[in-house]
């Protein structure tokens, strides 16, 4: 048995001796894998040809009820509802895109974490969609955001790692 433990601490401990640099670079890795994409161009949805400009996308996107209500008229967004669609827009390109040069890497990631609060909300007070529940086997909303929010919560707890923007101007 003595044996058995000895492999198995010897085979590991190589990971444990490297965890600093693994674990966050493969986080920022696999986040923007991904959702780099998924963001740039859920961002792109919403502008209508340049970034004041909100698309009638973003209006349905955002405030579902209230582009429904006056069928998707972007004329009729109030001044609130075009700093939210302009300000959700800028998080949507510049958060990632943060989050990928490891710039700022903790703050960005807890930024992601509210926008996905936020966009978990308007799923399912906007868009009906449900939120489901834990431990009950079936893949829900619920279910997907964890997964999504661990990955972040990585990054402000361990950093960026050694390969990023943050290491290079000393930020911890």
């Amino acid at each position: 048995m003595s044996k058995l433990i000895s492999l198995y601490n010897g085979c590991f401990s190589l990971f444990s001796r490297h965890s600093d640099f693994l674990v966050p670079t493969l986080a920022r890795v696999v986040f923007m894998a991904v959702f780099l994409v998924y963001y740039w161009n859920s961002a792109n949805l919403k502008i209508d040809g340049s970034i004041f400009s909100p698309s009638a996308g973003a209006f349905g996107q955002i405030f579902p009820k209230a582009a429904e209500a006056v069928l998707y008229d972007i004329s009729q967004l109030t001044i609130f509802q075009r700093l939210v669609i302009f300000g959700g827009t800028v998080a949507e390109y510049v958060l990632p895109a943060l989050l990928l040069l490891g710039l700022m890497t903790r703050l960005s990631a807890i930024a992601m974490i509210g926008f996905i609060v936020i966009q978990t909300i308007v799923d399912v007070t906007g868009h009906a969609v449900s939120l489901g529940r834990y431990f009950d086997n079936a893949i829900a909303l619920i279910d997907e955001r964890t997964l999504w929010v661990f990955l972040l919560l990585v990054l402000v707890l361990k950093g960026a790692g050694p390969i990023s923007l943050d290491r290079l101007f000393g930020l911890r």
